[in-house]
């Protein structure tokens, strides 16, 4: 589609939504992409002040398009029997099969049904190309504003409640396993007076080592930004995000190798996030939430045999490894935790929803057909090692989700051993739901509701810590 396509969709777009009173005033600077939309905010425009002019300035390099998240998001404003009617036109699920989903997001789903194309049939360059435009766009443009560092941002009346605290840095580490590789690092910084400078403000001295999802083969540190910047935001904590490297040109055991160097390296340099190195917690959804698992469970209890099948390179892997300090806890999102086994979820969730039994084939495929490893190696699936030491666990499932029962399986490994477990489940949730977050409202709710649990287990743990070493 040509750019000039694009800006003419954007422009009927948001027309449409100021006429529906659903676009953000808070951001004018995404509705002046273009000349037109310039044009169509002229009267708003004469209404401001000149304290809301100012406040309402934004450089438009600041923001992504965010057509899709305006569409996706006003979507749920419309009449239950204009949502049940067009479900019904695409022939999506009603509410008799999704019970706990209601018209809104079913029609989502429904829309991704009628649109999918089998992942064999895209080269994955172009998967990947595609499937981080459609999750940017799905992302709020406000968290895409870099805090406001400017000398009227350190002025009182000119700061907005809005303003979102968070800032964030692409940083390198440079000579990892196959070259430099890049981290995303949020922080957030504490009240301003006067013209002094911010500074980090981080209670509880915590980070959060976060792994996109994707399969191993698609997503980077922009696809899951807008969820990055909420743990942020919410918590206060600092949180760095790991664009690891992607299969089928690097296939496993490659991200996780590349997601313990990143470990590695937050260890030296979590004190300018304002953490301590007893304090980083592992996060990450789908195939990250995979990695989560298993560093959780190599940095507890490395296996020596599994890192010497990789030769010299594994024996480097696992000397470093038992040098590391354990994470204080760790909050897998629908994670993969058993690539073999077939649970009931299997069969009742492999069709119809974000992720099916064709998608899990192809990124099965490319992440393992070439591996040195063998498929059933206690580096590749996380329930086949030693998980009796692993960190105390806040499991995330979804209702929705063909993994669904081996997040399950694995909580109750978990508490087999007498790890420290929380589980929530997301009813009416498919897998992949944390895209959704500010697009469908109860979605929404939900992440903040387990961005909420997740901080306050953390900290509970970190206050039995405290009370044994008084």
């Amino acid at each position: 589609m040509s750019n000039s396509k694009n800006l003419s969709i954007n422009t009927l777009l948001n027309k449409a939504l100021m006429t529906l009173h659903l676009a953000s005033k808070e951001h004018p600077a995404s509705q002046e992409s273009s000349n037109q939309d310039a044009q169509a905010y002229d009267s708003l425009e004469k209404r401001l002040s000149v304290k809301e002019k100012i406040l309402a300035y934004n450089p438009v390099a600041n923001y992504q398009p965010h057509t899709l998240h305006y569409a996706m998001k006003s979507l749920g404003y419309l009449p239950d029997p204009i949502l049940e009617g067009v479900i019904g036109y695409l022939k999506g699920p009603n509410s008799k099969q999704y019970l706990h989903a209601n018209a809104h997001l079913r029609l989502i789903l429904a829309v991704n049904s009628y649109l999918k194309t089998p992942l064999e049939l895209t080269p994955m360059p172009e998967l990947r190309e595609r499937f981080t435009a459609d999750a940017v766009a799905m992302q709020s443009p406000r968290v895409w504003q870099q805090a406001n560092t400017t000398m009227l941002s350190n002025i009182k009346p000119f700061t907005k409640k809005s303003d979102s605290p968070v800032s964030w840095k692409d940083e390198t580490i440079a000579n990892a396993d196959n070259g430099d590789m890049t981290v995303r690092c949020y922080k957030t910084g504490g009240k301003k007076s006067g013209f002094r400078r911010k500074r980090i403000h981080n209670p509880d001295e915590t980070v959060m080592l976060f792994f996109h999802g994707g399969g191993f083969c698609i997503g980077d540190v922009d696809t899951h930004h807008e969820f990055c910047h909420a743990v942020c935001e919410q918590t206060g904590w600092s949180v760095v995000s790991v664009d690891y490297r992607l299969a089928p040109e690097c296939p496993a055991p490659a991200a996780l190798k590349d997601c313990i160097t990143a470990y590695d390296w937050l260890v030296e340099h979590c004190h300018i996030l304002g953490a301590l190195p007893s304090r980083i917690v592992l996060a990450g959804d789908s195939a990250g939430g995979g990695l989560s698992t298993l560093i959780a469970q190599q940095l507890t209890a490395p296996s020596k045999s599994a890192w010497a099948d990789l030769g010299i390179d594994g024996q480097k892997t696992f000397n470093l490894l038992e040098k590391l300090p354990e994470p204080l806890a760790q909050m897998p999102l629908y994670p993969v935790t058993d690539i073999e086994t077939d649970y009931p979820s299997w069969e009742l969730y492999g069709e119809g929803l974000l992720l099916d039994h064709a998608d899990v084939a192809v990124f099965d495929a490319a992440c393992l057909e070439n591996s040195p490893l063998p498929r059933l190696h206690i580096l590749n699936s996380p329930m086949l090692g030693d998980n009796s030491k692993v960190c105390p666990t806040y499991i995330v499932a979804s209702e929705l989700d063909v993994l669904r029962d081996e997040a399950f399986a694995y909580a109750k490994q978990l508490k087999g051993y007498g790890v420290a477990v929380e589980t929530y489940t997301v009813l009416g949730a498919p897998h992949g739901f944390i895209h959704f977050m500010s697009v469908h409202q109860g979605l929404g709710q939900e992440t903040n509701n387990i961005i909420h649990g997740f901080s306050s287990f953390v900290r509970e743990i970190i206050s039995t810590q405290s009370r044994l070493a008084a």
